[in-house]
């Protein structure tokens, strides 16, 4: 008995000890680990740094000269030459996405190839450009998921062209972007039989983006009563 006492009071001890060891914190058993995690973490910052200054900002500057002659077929609705040749020995859109991918204006290329292709009926191709899209500021985000709807839209595919009508009003920073997207949001329901979703997007107007500058937000009673509103 006197043995077995003994025998529990050593385990005890053991687990103590074992204890006391696990809760050291690591840096203290291995000194020189820190410093070596602190040396790569600044290797990684001064390399990311080095190759958005010496590789990124120079193409970005590259990139934007090159997407002149596009952007000006763009403004012209000449999407196709836009998108594949906009002449003079220029890059299109979806060349020019390849060829400055990682900078800010090679992802304003698939953008503007997305709304190419939208306009030229390739619903499918424009849908692949749009989530190759990585929108930022308060404009980009709503359009992009707007853009999509109207893809999905244009295929029928009703239920997510709905999804992105409402991602696009919630996205929306823009009063009148807000507007524009809860009112196809609402059309869209309307055409659907969705009478409860689609008022539920005309009151969003009415309340949340109240613009007198808008002919839309000042019809909005019209689209109201025609979706039971107020009857």
């Amino acid at each position: 008995m006197a043995k077995r006492k003994s025998d529990q009071i050593e385990i005890v001890e053991v687990e103590q000890v074992s204890a006391r060891h696990s809760s050291t914190p690591i840096w203290e058993k291995y000194p020189n680990l820190l410093v070596y995690l602190l040396a790569a973490i600044a290797l990684v910052v001064a390399g990311w740094w080095l190759y958005k200054e010496m590789i990124v900002k120079p193409k970005q500057v590259e990139a934007v000269a090159a997407m002149w002659q596009a952007e000006q077929q763009f403004s012209r609705d000449s999407f196709q030459m836009a998108l594949n040749d906009p002449g003079g020995g220029y890059d299109g859109f979806l060349a020019l996405a390849d060829k400055f991918s990682g900078t800010p204006a090679g992802n304003m290329a698939h953008y503007y190839a997305g709304i190419c292709y939208l306009q030229s009926g390739d619903f499918d191709n424009a849908i692949a450009q749009m989530e190759d899209f990585s929108p930022k500021g308060d404009l980009l985000p709503a359009m992009k998921n707007g853009i999509l709807g109207d893809c999905y839209s244009e295929k029928q595919d009703f239920g997510k062209a709905l999804d992105y009508y409402e991602k696009a009003a919630d996205a929306a920073e823009n009063d009148m972007l807000a507007i524009y997207y809860l009112k196809k949001l609402g059309m869209l329901n309307e055409n659907q039989g969705n009478t409860k979703a689609a008022l539920k997007a005309y009151e969003r107007i009415r309340r949340d983006h109240p613009n007198p500058q808008s002919s839309d937000w000042r019809d909005v009673e019209k689209y109201i009563y025609r979706a039971g509103g107020g009857k």
